[in-house]
């Protein structure tokens, strides 16, 4: 006890030190161990009991080396100096460091990352991730596993299909139009169910499909757009003829036009009473009123230029004309309907409105920039067929007026065949049809034919409502070019405003 205590000293550090260093517990525990080892040390010889202190001060100090593993002397302050080491806990404790370093990453090395393993799962899981599969949710593994079962079990296979199959329902498609032949395909459906108890006559279907596709479109452009300005376009002589107007003022026009068929039937006069008969002392002249003149006087009666307005009378006339027609059966299409220069039967007129309709929908599309497909092909079909009928009357005005080559020399009786042209209308709704080109009494035939043209549904539309030019009209013609440049531009004749 009394050797411990001769070197015990209570203040062993240099008087020119510091004394507010922090505290260390490391420390103040070496200390006692130290101390702990000078009083054992104390109880044998003065040798030995300074082996056993030093021995304990190794064991607590961890050795005679220093931090780094080095011989020697530690220096007071212990550890590392901060030039590679980085910290290692309290000065000469030998204790790991508190904060370790950061470990590296095989990012950093530049070697190729390792390939994940792959998932081994149950059928159980597998088959309840055939949803998330569906749906492209799974993760990258789970995606390899699952299309990897389903090569090898059927029943998932199955139900993959069937779930793809739902996923694709629920993505719209990139246009969000509705098919145009949807309309008549589900009341296909439901008359073949459940037949209409006042069926609407066949050659009425084509403008009862027609003004619903336009009352969409009209349904979906917004109030600024009902002005943007339209250019109505057709065939006069042997040049084209436009107006400008908007779209409120073609829906206006439709409604002038389409109220000639109103009257026939007995509906009231859109053009009301007194624009009415003003419109009549003005055709008086020249006979009735033509389309034109009615819209016209419908322009010139509205105080304002048209507006959206116009849109429910136009759409309550033709539902009152669908109607009427239903009503009266289908003998009703004899019924004669006058266009000021020209007259047509009900069933005729009602496939030239359609025909109207399908075209001027056509130019409010293309004024508001709509997709807008044409009509289904049996309607298509119908609508050429009128056309192609009406051919042969429109060549002979155009030859009484001298726009046209003058008819052969040689007179065909009216029942007799006559020089003939082929007209080949490719596409959907299209078909061939014989135009007699001597007279509209003579017959078409076969044997007569001088001359054949053909041309896409669409394009021979666009060309008898005015939209192309004669000469621009892709036509593929074989035979007598002077017969084929007659029937096309008496083809561009069949337009009007």
């Amino acid at each position: 006890m009394s050797g411990g205590a001769d070197r015990f000293e209570p203040f062993d550090e240099p008087v020119g030190e510091p004394f507010d260093r922090p505290f260390d517990e490391h420390e103040e525990h070496k200390e006692h161990e130290e101390h702990e080892a000078e009083e054992q040390g104390g109880e044998g010889d003065g040798e030995e009991g300074g082996g056993r202190a030093q021995e304990a001060a190794d064991r607590s100090s961890g050795g005679p080396h220093d931090v780094d593993g080095r011989h020697g002397d530690a220096p007071a302050g212990g550890g590392s100096d901060g030039g590679g080491g980085g910290f290692t806990g309290p000065a000469g404790s030998g204790q790991p460091p508190r904060i370790p370093m950061p470990r590296s990453s095989v990012e950093d090395t530049g070697l190729p990352l390792p390939e994940p393993a792959p998932l081994v799962l149950e059928h159980r899981v597998l088959k309840s991730l055939l949803g998330a599969w569906a749906l492209a949710a799974c993760s990258a593994q789970e995606t390899a596993a699952v299309e990897e079962h389903l090569g090898e079990c059927g029943s998932c296979a199955d139900e993959a299909l069937r779930l793809r199959g739902a996923v694709g329902l629920l993505h719209p498609p990139e246009s969000l139009d509705l098919d145009p032949t949807l309309r008549t395909r589900v009341l296909e459906g439901c008359l073949d169910r459940r037949p209409a108890r006042i069926p609407v006559p066949e050659w009425a279907t084509p403008y009862d499909a027609e003004a619903a596709r336009l009352d969409a479109l009209l349904q979906d452009i917004g109030d600024a757009e009902w002005h943007a300005p339209v250019r109505l376009r057709w065939f006069e002589g042997d040049g084209p003829v436009s107006r400008r107007t908007t779209v409120a003022g073609v829906i206006a026009h439709l409604l002038s036009v389409d109220g000639l068929v109103g009257v026939a039937l007995g509906l009231e006069d859109p053009l009301g009473g007194a624009t009415a008969e003003k419109t009549e002392a003005e055709g008086a002249a020249a006979g009735a009123p033509t389309p034109s003149q009615r819209t016209e006087a419908y322009w010139r009666a509205s105080h304002f230029p048209p507006t959206r307005a116009v849109r429910a009378p136009w759409r309550e006339q033709s539902h009152h004309i669908v109607r009427t027609v239903s009503f009266a059966g289908g003998g009703s299409g004899r019924l004669a309907v006058s266009y000021g220069g020209f007259a047509l039967p009900l069933s005729d007129s009602m496939l030239d409105r359609a025909f109207e309709c399908w075209v001027h929908a056509g130019d409010i599309a293309d004024a508001v920039d709509y997709p807008y497909e044409p009509p289904a092909p049996r309607h298509l079909h119908r609508m050429i067929d009128l056309a192609a009928r009406m051919l042969p009357v429109s060549l002979a005005e155009r030859r009484r007026a001298g726009l046209s080559a003058p008819a052969p020399r040689r007179l065909v009786a009216a029942g007799a065949p006559g020089r003939s042209l082929r007209l080949e209308i490719e596409g959907s709704g299209g078909g061939q049809w014989l135009i007699p080109l001597d007279s509209p009494a003579s017959v078409a035939s076969a044997e007569h034919e001088v001359a054949h043209v053909a041309l896409d549904g669409v394009e021979f539309c666009r060309l008898a409502a005015g939209h192309v030019s004669p000469e621009e009209a892709a036509a593929g013609q074989v035979g007598d070019r002077e017969a084929i440049r007659d029937v096309l531009f008496a083809a561009a004749s069949l337009s009007r405003m």
